[in-house]
């Protein structure tokens, strides 16, 4: 009873957290219930969009509401591994010097840690993010710095190719989730954006959030009370099951897609993590929908969220993954019958 009184109480905070980030914001409620479940699934999260479209502002206000330290760094093709751990310079008296770098300058209270346009950076630098999204740790300065209450944000840069790397699979895997940021289409909600000026400044703006309203201390906590309170019935582990086999599977499944070879087209994705984070994801849902079960919507509704970047294609299929995801995805919701 203790357990479900203190989940009440969260689940009002994570409401909150919500509401507050739509109040930075505008025009994303899809978005953020999202990022919502990511931050209380303790997944990490990779932004994709266009430039200028709030994905920075999204991320700084849940830096905000999780308090606990916040650092970013810039991809660039010359970033390399150590950038992370540590920044040499010249001191005062000349001498070469060496300090912590952004990932080592909070220690274990790290919070929030964002690699902004992560397909700029060379593979060396993937293979540290890799392990750090993985292990929540690093290994500087002859001991292993730990992590133990950090979210991992990256975005990509869709729009330049000149200089970038694609994501490797590996890591690519270990995001929870893949969430679209779109400019609002609403034309009350553009111009507002254009005109109103409180948007023009994004510090002034993430500073009228509460810090700290949801601590980042005690998410992981909180994040397994969830897993353990949602119970999941037979018919909906079995319906869970049926995805993943369509979507591993899409031939025997009997799936269509036009123009599209489908015996050529995957050339592999939905592993069995990326199906245990759809469903730790879909009790997070349906937590904050004030449920102790899951129903079929839970992972209707994350499938996307979930499951986009963990669908990879072959030849000249890849290069349209944007289009063609999509329709996979939808195709095999359309094809496995719910409970």
């Amino acid at each position: 009873m203790e357990n479900k009184i203190e989940l009440a109480a969260w689940r009002e905070r994570a409401l909150a957290f919500e509401q507050a980030i739509n109040t930075v914001v505008v025009g994303m409620p899809e978005q953020t219930r999202a990022l919502t479940i990511a931050i209380f699934s303790r997944g990490h999260v990779l932004l994709e969009g266009d430039v200028g479209v709030g994905k920075t502002t999204l991320l700084r206000a849940a830096a905000q509401l999780l308090g606990g330290g916040y650092q970013r760094i810039e991809g660039a093709i010359d970033l390399m591994p150590s950038d992370f751990l540590y920044h040499a310079y010249i001191n005062e008296q000349g001498q070469t010097a060496v300090k912590p770098g952004p990932l080592l300058q909070h220690d274990e209270a790290l919070a929030v840690f964002f690699f902004n346009e992560i397909n700029r950076a060379r593979p060396q630098a993937h293979a540290l993010f890799l392990r750090l999204m993985a292990e929540r740790s690093v290994n500087a300065f002859n001991r292993e710095y730990r992590f133990p209450h950090l979210t991992v944000f990256a975005d990509r840069n869709r729009l330049e190719r000149e200089e970038t790397f694609e994501i490797p699979a590996a890591a690519r895997d270990r995001f929870l989730m893949e969430i679209s940021v779109q400019a609002p289409d609403a034309r009350d909600l553009q111009r507002a954006l254009m005109f109103d000026t409180r948007f023009y400044d994004v510090d002034a703006l993430i500073a009228t959030l509460p810090a700290g309203l949801t601590p980042y201390d005690q998410l992981n906590l909180v994040a397994e009370t969830i897993q353990n309170s949602v119970r999941a019935e037979v018919a909906l582990q079995e319906y869970a099951v049926d995805l993943w086999r369509a979507l591993k599977d899409p031939v025997a499944a009997g799936i269509q897609l036009p123009d599209v070879d489908m015996s050529r087209l995957l050339a592999g994705g939905a592993s069995p993590r990326g199906t245990a984070m759809l469903m730790r994801s879909a009790r997070t849902r349906a937590w904050i929908e004030g449920r102790d079960y899951l129903t079929p919507d839970d992972i209707r509704a994350l499938w996307p969220f979930v499951m986009t970047h963990r669908v990879f294609f072959n030849g000249a299929y890849a290069l349209q993954h944007a289009r063609l995801a999509p329709l996979l995805l939808q195709a095999v919701l359309d094809k496995v019958s719910a409970p």
